[in-house]
């Protein structure tokens, strides 16, 4: 199916291991780390209801129903649904595009007879998508990506909406990889497409159940850790469905990475520090679109902001943005915080490791703070610092003090793990932005001919990009200049788009 009959098809009625052995309930605790790099990124959100919770039952002992009699489905506690359901309805409201293609779902629905399995981060924001891909026609089972991201109160207001969803704040290693299980070893339901952050789902379907692959049509990916994964399967000749990357897409790259960025920067350390930045002494390590929205930010809330870069053209875009080009090591004793974020782009690579290494952590000032903006939980050596001499002292919800014998001590967020949303909130109308291109590349594939796709990893259609972008412009009551004839055929262009070729780097 082309690009515009997939517009076309959302133009509706008005203009889409074995678990036999568990852990107790101390040792689930303990595991505070998931096997994956992807799983174990802290992305969860600091306002949640059930930080506060005094419940340790684990949800897999538990005997839960909605209000319809269901039991598929594993969440912390069903009665928070209502408190779930506000949360949801609070974030449609910044989510407009997503509320378009479900308001046009009245007539044909694109994805009727598709059976979604996700493993996304469970937030207000992904319920928004869940729920229209069930109103654009979808079947959905749904897991987190993350142990340390689902809300609770919004994983029971889908519950409670009948969605099979397997997920909870603070899962263990072993709750992890059953809640990806239950969502796919059901009997009578076997997926037809996959919905990945982060490639965890996609590689358990691989190693577990390799013959509904069989039966999938595709796989849409958003992370730079699950596409890296997805380009070596299909580099290896294993890669048996067609991939669509989200990740790489210009909406994603330019408005999640870098508008979303920041914003979110600036959330995550206030809320944890309550600091002030003006004067403060800021290096972020990589400048790509992550690290130029942290460095945007910083820069104009009065920090002095310095950048490192391996990339010789990334580091002439800090030069020429007024930025100090510097080694970690010139500045490592006298800067107030440090940021990491070097997942580079094109996503065939992934972050890098030990960029803040132990030799770096000791020479740190005492107090500084130490985070990572990076999809990767490898970007600090966060290893090094399990030591016997050196003190731990939780502080807050994901704040910690490592306390050198000396006295010494940084202040450590998340862990190591991705700050954006585990200890902050990422704006709505970013992820508006994102969850309408996973949709449309999900109804892309569901519905493409067959032969159209091979077996190996896409790029969205720069049309559906643009299209993406036009549903989000009613917002700002923005209007769009429209071609005249005689200019299209100067230029060589579709009156309607694309208007610039794959290789054009906005």
């Amino acid at each position: 199916m082309t690009t515009s009959a997939v517009e076309e098809k959302i133009q509706f009625a008005d203009q889409k291991q074995e678990f036999n052995k568990r852990p107790t309930k101390i040792s689930r605790r303990s595991l505070s780390r998931s096997i994956s790099q992807s799983s174990t990124d802290s992305y969860s959100s600091a306002a949640s209801y059930t930080d506060s919770s005094d419940d340790e039952t684990s949800p897999r002992d538990k005997q839960q129903k909605n209000s319809k009699g269901s039991s598929d489905f594993c969440v912390k506690n069903i009665k928070q649904a209502e408190f779930g359901r506000r949360e949801i309805e609070i974030a449609e409201q910044e989510m407009p595009a997503l509320m378009a293609l479900r308001k046009r779902a009245q007539g044909e629905k694109p994805l009727a007879g598709a059976k979604i399995v996700g493993c996304t981060h469970i937030t207000a924001q992904t319920a928004v998508l869940m729920e229209t891909l069930g109103a654009l026609g979808a079947q959905c089972r749904w897991a987190a990506c993350n142990i340390y991201s689902t809300l609770n109160e919004v994983a029971a207001a889908l519950a409670e909406s009948g969605f099979p969803v397997f997920a909870w704040k603070g899962e263990s290693e072993d709750d992890f990889w059953w809640c990806i299980d239950r969502c796919v070893n059901v009997e009578g339901w076997q997926p037809n497409m996959i919905l990945d952050d982060g490639g965890d789902l996609t590689h358990w379907i691989y190693k577990k159940y390799p013959n509904m692959f069989k039966k999938i049509k595709g796989i849409v990916e958003e992370s730079v850790t699950g596409v890296h994964r997805l380009y070596q399967l299909s580099k290896a000749g294993k890669l048996c469905v067609p991939a669509m990357n989200v990740n790489d897409s210009v909406t994603k790259q330019k408005f999640d990475n870098l508008y979303c960025c920041r914003e979110s920067i600036l959330d995550g350390l206030k809320r944890t520090t309550d600091m002030m930045f003006g004067g403060k002494q800021v290096v972020v390590c990589g400048y790509g679109e992550v690290g130029k929205g942290c460095c945007a930010a910083l820069k104009a809330m009065g920090s002095i902001v310095y950048v490192t870069e391996i990339d010789p053209i990334c580091a002439l875009q800090a030069c020429m943005d007024g930025f100090r080009l510097v080694k970690l090591n010139e500045v490592i004793r006298q800067v107030d915080i440090v940021i990491t974020c070097t997942a580079p782009q094109p996503s065939v690579l992934k972050g890098n490791k030990n960029v803040v290494t132990r030799e770096h952590l000791d020479r740190m000032k005492n107090s500084c703070i130490v985070c990572n903006m990076g999809h990767s939980n490898t970007e600090i050596d966060v290893a090094s610092l399990r030591t016997p001499e050196l003190t731990w002292e939780r502080v807050r919800s994901q704040v910690d003090h490592v306390i050198w014998p000396d006295g010494k001590r940084i202040v450590l967020l998340a862990e190591g793990r991705l700050l954006t949303l585990s200890c902050s909130t990422v704006p709505t109308f970013v992820l508006s932005i994102t969850a309408t291109t996973q949709a449309l590349a999900l109804i892309e594939l569901y519905n493409a001919p067959e032969g159209r796709y091979k077996q190996d990893v896409y790029l969205l259609p720069k049309k559906m990009d643009e299209y993406v972008a036009s549903l989000h412009l009613p917002t700002f009551d923005a209007h769009l200049t429209e071609l005249t004839d005689e200019q299209a055929k100067y230029l060589g262009l579709n009156k309607n788009g694309p208007f610039k070729p794959n290789y054009y780097r906005y």
